[in-house]
């Protein structure tokens, strides 16, 4: 990674503002349901305590839209810093306004405190310069933790950093690393494994690693669109009939690239979307009318597990079934078991497949998780993420 990040600067007695991802999923009462991003952010956080910094967290949590409500505040998140950093996080009240002013103010060497979340200011989201700059006179050194928000043009994630030097955390030099190096330099053979709903969704990503892999390999039901591209009958799979000819010039494109293209043999299909649905699996051949594809069959798993096995570098991103029902989930879940077993370096797109893997108990068998679904989808596409472009180079 050419980025610099918190190791090349000095902070001690330094004010440093770090962009976080804390967008955690809460339960009714506001209890943190999975605290997964919060651990992710914390060998930044301890590093710049260790080396005598001062600390001011931010992030946002939720959708507010600009408004301020009290579902979206990071109360919950200042009290599970506390208890995962075993030092007091003192959360300000506001933004940019004298709360926040006057805790940072009062701030010693190895304390950390923690803005309200910054949408609740309308201005975030429109990276406005003016509160880019108020954010920025918080501090003298601002640091991007938050991958997951890297893809965004806003204030906190990208507009700070025309008014304070600004380098990267551990968590997102890690992103960089592997998702880069995976990209830049694989071991091979190379597989990507995607799934998700639509091939529109994906496009750019698909043609961006049909330059690079040497297996790409398709779930979720996108497959049905490349189905229907050949001309069987897909029942009533979620399908885009207007990408039709977009499947077929991509699987035209891999032909001409050299790339193995593997779609599902058999495909398990219901009545409907919900888990006492009736079931079968059939050939992706005979999906009869009436009739939804929901997962990849038997015979898809066992041949998508043979080709992994020859593996050495696969990026997976996007479930390969309605994976949140247990009765579609074996897809998804045999091909995470698979991965785990597999003498490869695994990364896992954020989002549904990060999800997914948590769910199935796997996380701690992959070479890495990406902390962003949307950044994630954009890096491999190959786009240029804001909050990484505005961080200084080495």
């Amino acid at each position: 990674m050419n980025k610099k990040t918190v190791r090349d600067i000095n902070v001690e007695g330094k004010k440093v503002l770090v962009r976080c991802d804390f967008n955690v999923p809460q339960d009714e009462s506001g209890n943190i349901t999975d605290n997964r991003r919060i651990v992710s952010s914390l060998p930044t956080i301890k590093y710049l305590l260790e080396k005598g910094a001062k600390v001011i967290l931010c992030s946002h949590l939720g959708r507010p839209k600009g408004e301020v409500k009290k579902e979206f505040s990071l109360a919950p998140v200042a009290k599970e810093l506390s208890k995962q950093l075993n030092i007091e996080v003192k959360l300000a009240t506001d933004i940019v306004g004298e709360n926040a002013k006057k805790l940072v103010s009062e701030m010693k060497n190895g304390e950390v405190i923690l803005l309200e979340n910054v949408r609740f200011d309308a201005r975030e989201e429109k990276n406005d310069p003016e509160f880019a700059k108020q954010l920025a006179d918080l501090a003298q050194i601002y640091v991007n933790d938050a991958f997951g928000t890297s893809h965004r043009a806003h204030a906190s994630t990208a507009g700070v950093a025309d008014y304070l030097p600004a380098v990267s955390g551990f968590l997102i030099e890690k992103e960089l690393d592997f998702m880069g190096n995976a990209l830049e330099n694989p071991a091979r053979p190379f597989v990507a494994i995607l799934g998700g709903k639509k091939v529109s969704d994906k496009i750019g990503v698909i043609m961006a690693l049909l330059e690079k892999v040497d297996t790409l390999i398709i779930g979720g039901a996108m497959a049905y669109t490349f189905f229907k591209a050949q001309g069987y009958n897909v029942g009533d799979s979620i399908c885009e009939l207007d990408k039709l000819d977009l499947a077929l010039e991509i699987m035209e494109k891999a032909k001409q690239k050299g790339v193995k293209f593997m779609l599902p043999i058999d495909t398990k299909i219901g009545k409907t979307p919900d888990k006492d649905t009736e079931s079968k699996t059939v050939k992706y051949t005979e999906i009869p009318d009436g009739w939804e594809g929901f997962d990849i069959g038997e015979e898809t798993i066992e041949l998508y597990k043979k080709e992994l096995k020859t593996a050495k570098t696969i990026v997976w991103n996007g479930p390969l079934g309605l994976f949140e029902i247990d009765q579609f989930a074996t897809g998804t879940n045999e091909i995470a078991k698979a991965l785990a077993e597999i003498d490869a370096i695994t990364i896992i797109g954020g989002g549904d497949s990060a999800a997914a893997i948590e769910k199935a108990g796997l996380s701690d068998k992959m070479t890495h998780i990406s902390t962003g679904g949307g950044a994630s989808l954009e890096f491999l596409e190959g786009k240029k993420l804001p909050g990484i472009e505005c961080l200084e180079n080495k």
